[in-house]
């Protein structure tokens, strides 16, 4: 990593950091297209005003794509975009090391138990 990194790292904070960001892409990128209410199903915790505001931010980076369908009722599908497809190895990579950390929290708390038991 260059020492002069930092456009580059706020550049990409920019697109992915807010609480919802991640967890909305790691859905889209699994299941390629998916409508507002799936979101909703997905990630109960999330508002429907946050919800909307993440993925506006999202579409105006290029990483999803939003289709209106003309018909009654409304129906908008959100799609990750080819560009999108590209930020696929950095959540892979995110999922790989939350798993390990997972695992290794969960041993540092079996050693303060049976240290203390």
């Amino acid at each position: 990593m260059s020492l002069n990194c930092q456009d580059e790292v706020e550049a990409t904070l920019e697109v992915l950091v807010g609480k919802w960001k991640l967890i909305i892409l790691s859905h889209i990128a699994l299941n390629k297209t998916m409508r507002f209410g799936e979101f909703q199903k997905c990630i109960p915790d999330i508002t429907k005003k946050m919800l909307s505001s993440q993925l506006r931010d999202l579409e105006y980076h290029g990483i999803i794509s939003r289709k209106v369908y003309n018909q009654m009722p409304l129906k908008v599908e959100y799609a990750i975009t080819e560009y999108g497809e590209s930020l696929k190895p950095i959540l892979d990579t995110l999922v790989h090391w939350g798993r390990h950390h997972i695992e290794y929290l969960n041993r540092q708390e079996k050693k303060v138990l049976d240290s203390s038991g």
